[in-house]
């Protein structure tokens, strides 16, 4: 009896074992990349800019590729192929967010719109905001906002553009004050950049929002050590907190005395925030006084520094080329004519400007890396494993740089998209994903696309541009600077010429 038993489970586990064998022979491995260091296995080859570095790496080890960054296994997709096998294929899985440890620095971190996983508060708080904010009814019933904000922007400019020669315009701030003063009267009917240096005192909100998405950008060991976390090591969370309690402040600000209008009978203005605190009244909604904020800096910092970022290297793109600019004056002066604003209804009918813009977005990706991704289960990816939990990082840098796609991918030229204007930035094509694609594409796509265009168009129609004396299109200075977003390392300083200058 006694060696019946022990055959019994001699047989059960030579049977178990060699299903073990079996399933390890037939699993996927994993998609290759770089040894890396004892400890720190890649960290050291991210470098100062991270997206040249993969896309160098991505050379060498395929389009799919795994890092160990730290402790954290990391796979980089870097092709138009892997990226549609992931949003086509797989949204689903990639739906969640890899969280940075400095985004826990906010106050109340999980009602963010931007780093919350793909659950059902998440969907709702999309579907809020592109219901109430972004769709296109809502949008044409602002159109005059956005117009009058562009208006402030153009008779700034035009004080710098005096006869005689006019002095230089930090273009990048020029454009962040449009864009900040235009997200807050959206959401609170107000200007926060107001006096009599309109645009220079958007230094302070500019530099607010700045700390943010450089530190949420920087290498962090806590990101890819979580032991170390609690320790903040680097002093990255307590350096970026001041500026996320500062911007709540301002919020706290604004709500309080919209809710003392409210109480008192005042007349309702209809914006983001009154309808954000009408949902606070809905029983059972997961809107109440503490979760609105993150989600107002949430649209607060994307709204104001994606497009005035956009706007500026686009600014860079045709100081650099003469001819691209002279074309695209040429077009809003036989579309627009003289004497008359640029309306947003009047951007059909100027394609190379929509050239243009496309072309800056393909070479400078507001978000090079888009946000990160994080497996929920275990799934196999162009015939590769990636285990549950891992971080996905997508290349859009290097997937709008990809020769196999794109002719001359370093050159700017916005002629491409003339002969394939079909190719646009809403998720459809892949090597094309500056705003990303799938289930959490941007959901100010719609908002950034009619204000960047707005803007650049209306600088162009109203003044030529040239660079300050003893500074030459090929030397203007076209270095970046990493962060969640990729900004001008030199701000853009610019001179606004009018049309009587050049004609003298």
């Amino acid at each position: 009896m006694e060696v019946l038993f022990l055959t019994g489970i001699l047989v059960i586990f030579f049977l178990y074992a060699k299903s073990i064998i079996f399933r390890r022979s037939n699993a996927k491995p994993p998609p290759p990349g770089p040894t890396g260091l004892p400890i720190l296995g890649s960290l050291l080859q991210l470098g100062q800019f991270p997206h040249r570095s993969l896309a160098k790496l991505a050379d060498r080890h395929g389009p799919l590729m795994t890092l160990r960054l730290g402790s954290v296994a990391t796979v980089i997709a870097s092709s138009p192929e892997v990226a549609g096998e992931i949003f086509r294929r797989h949204d689903e899985t990639f739906a969640d967010r890899h969280v940075p440890d400095v985004i826990t620095a906010q106050p109340n971190p999980e009602a963010t719109l931007a780093w919350v996983p793909g659950d059902h508060r998440w969907r709702n708080r999309r579907r809020f905001c592109s219901t109430q904010m972004f769709a296109a009814q809502r949008l044409d019933s602002s159109e005059r906002l956005r117009r009058e904000k562009v208006q402030q922007l153009v008779a700034h400019l035009g004080k710098h553009a005096v006869s005689g020669g006019g002095a230089a315009v930090d273009v990048g701030r020029a454009a962040f004050g449009t864009t900040l003063n235009l997200m807050s009267n959206t959401i609170f009917s107000v200007d926060l950049v107001v006096g009599s240096d309109y645009f220079e005192s958007a230094q302070e909100f500019k530099d607010l929002v700045w700390r943010i998405m450089e530190d949420a950008g920087r290498l962090n060991l806590s990101d890819y050590f979580p032991v170390l976390r609690r320790f903040d090591l680097q002093g990255v969370k307590r350096h970026i907190r001041a500026s996320y309690d500062r911007l709540h402040e301002i919020f706290d600000e604004l709500i309080d005395k919209r809710l003392e209008e409210r109480g008192s009978g005042g007349s309702r203005t209809g914006d983001f925030l009154d309808l954000l605190l009408d949902q606070c009244q809905e029983e059972g909604s997961d809107f109440n006084r503490i979760t609105i904020k993150p989600l107002i800096l949430d649209l607060f910092i994307a709204g104001s520094d994606t497009s005035a970022i956009t706007t500026e290297w686009a600014m860079a793109e045709l100081l650099r080329q003469p001819d691209v600019r002279r074309k695209a004056r040429e077009e809003l002066a036989q579309v627009i004519g003289p004497g008359r604003a640029v309306q947003e209804s009047d951007i059909d009918q100027l394609p190379y400007l929509q050239a243009i813009v496309k072309e800056t977005l393909r070479l400078h990706p507001a978000v090079p890396l888009l946000l990160p991704y994080k497996a929920r289960n275990d799934v196999e990816l162009c015939g590769y494993a990636v285990a549950k939990g891992t971080q996905v990082l997508i290349n859009a840098w290097a997937i709008g740089r990809d020769p196999k796609y794109w002719t001359e991918p370093t050159c700017f030229m916005p002629e491409r998209f003339l002969l394939k204007p079909s190719v646009d930035y809403r998720g459809r094509d892949f090597e094309y994903i500056p705003f990303g694609a799938g289930r959490r594409i941007c959901p100010g796509l719609p908002l950034a696309a009619r204000m960047v265009h707005l803007m650049l168009a209306s600088m162009l129609h109203s003044f030529d541009w040239k660079l300050p004396e003893g500074i030459s299109p090929e030397e203007l200075d076209m270095e970046e600077q990493f962060g969640v977003t990729l900004k001008k390392a030199v701000p853009l300083c610019a001179i606004p010429v009018l049309d009587k200058d050049l004609r003298a």
